[in-house]
């Protein structure tokens, strides 16, 4: 069955090749084969008649033939291509306008959404037990990719020990991020998280010079020198200063740079102990909610947290465990937004998107929560906010 498939796209191209040579006016070989056979047949069919004459009729014959398919041939392309190449590029256009909208408003929605909802239930439901929100929101996310996977909806690959133990201290690192981050929301308003997060990237670049031997351009280094200058004046006129959150967030941003570089690192190794020689995001996602499921549980009992999530009267209240439970559907929400809008756009855009994302986040932070502000601390946030999106362009110039 597959040669006769075969059979008929080599044909089909032969007669196209055979058209569009009729209409240059090239006599190809079958032409002239045809031409030929007709002489025969015509001689056989009226033998008295000159071998000269039988010629020229079947060469007049073969050259009206040529010519009507060219002409048709000439009339296709000019009148029903257009038509349909029109077609498919409106339809194709409008698919590319919708997808980088949708995958990034979908990016900004969710990342918005995440960082409200910790800090709420950190902060306005006043929940002190940190790892234990961790532990809840990394099981949800688990059993919503291990679901998609059973249903094929994502592709996960398979995980073994041998994988499991080269991820193991990215996931601790994972983890120390995942809890520093939501300590330091529960002391700090989110605007100055977000400026003193801009520190993460200085610390990344630091270790991209030591580690890997990658130099930045001079807007890079400005753009950092501006970022600690904003950090400063922001912690100085800051009104809500707290120094344990302050110190988590600088945790923070030490646990993040080293995220990023160690996974630079472990990637390659890690896809050497996949059974199909690469790792996708998706799995990545699984490995570090899934992997940090027994170190989460082991902390709740050394720190005793578990006492506190029987006793405390916030976790009797419905509302809390829906503001908890959404808060783990955004946080697998903005891994698979991120992978989409990347996939619609490219790192550029991607990277100024998110960038500017930082606006929202900061001014929705200050007006939900209702943060005591001064001038000058306003000057400073914004001072930030424009240095973190100088940052990106300077990346990517």
């Amino acid at each position: 069955m597959s040669a006769e498939i075969r059979l008929d796209v080599v044909n089909s191209h032969d007669i196209e090749e055979s058209e569009l040579s009729s209409i240059n006016g090239e006599v190809t070989l079958n032409d002239r084969v045809n031409a030929t056979y007709k002489v025969f047949n015509d001689i056989r069919k009226q033998g008295n008649e000159s071998i000269t004459n039988i010629v020229t009729n079947a060469e007049r014959r073969a050259f009206t033939d040529r010519f009507s398919r060219g002409k048709r041939a000439a009339v296709d392309n000019s009148v029903i291509l257009p038509v349909v190449d029109d077609e498919k590029r409106e339809h194709g256009s409008g698919k590319k306008a919708a997808g980088p909208l949708l995958s990034g408003t979908a990016y900004c929605i969710s990342s918005c959404s995440m960082i409200l909802l910790n800090k709420v239930v950190l902060s306005s439901y006043n929940f002190n037990a940190g790892v234990s929100l961790m532990f809840y929101q990394n099981l949800i996310s688990s059993l919503v990719v291990v679901v998609l996977g059973l249903c094929r909806v994502v592709s996960v690959e398979k995980l073994n020990w041998k994988l499991i133990r080269v991820w193991i201290p990215v996931n601790l690192i994972f983890i120390g991020m995942l809890l520093s981050g939501m300590y330091s929301l529960k002391y700090i308003n989110i605007a100055m998280v977000t400026i003193l997060k801009n520190m993460t990237n200085i610390l990344t670049a630091i270790g991209e010079l030591y580690i890997f031997r990658k130099t930045q351009n001079q807007k890079v280094w400005t753009a950092m020198f501006l970022m600690i200058i904003s950090a400063v004046t922001g912690g100085i006129t800051d009104l809500s200063y707290d120094a344990v959150g302050y110190a988590w967030q600088i945790l923070n941003c030490v646990l993040t740079a080293s995220y990023s570089l160690t996974l630079r690192r472990v990637m390659d190794e890690a896809k050497k102990s996949t059974r199909s020689g690469s790792l996708n995001e998706v799995s990545m996602v699984l490995l570090n909610n899934l992997l940090s499921l027994p170190f989460a549980i082991f902390l709740i009992i050394l720190l005793g947290e578990w006492e506190y999530v029987i006793n405390v009267d916030v976790t009797k209240l419905p509302m809390f465990w829906v503001v908890a439970t959404a808060s783990g559907f955004l946080g697998l929400a903005i891994s698979f937004t991120s992978m989409w809008f990347l996939h619609q756009t490219g790192p550029t855009t991607y990277s100024l998107v998110g960038s500017l994302n930082k606006i929202p986040i900061s001014i929705a932070g200050l007006v939900v929560f209702k943060v005591p502000l001064s001038v000058s601390n306003l000057f400073s946030i914004l001072f930030g906010l424009f240095a973190g999106v100088f940052f990106a362009r300077a990346k990517l110039s």
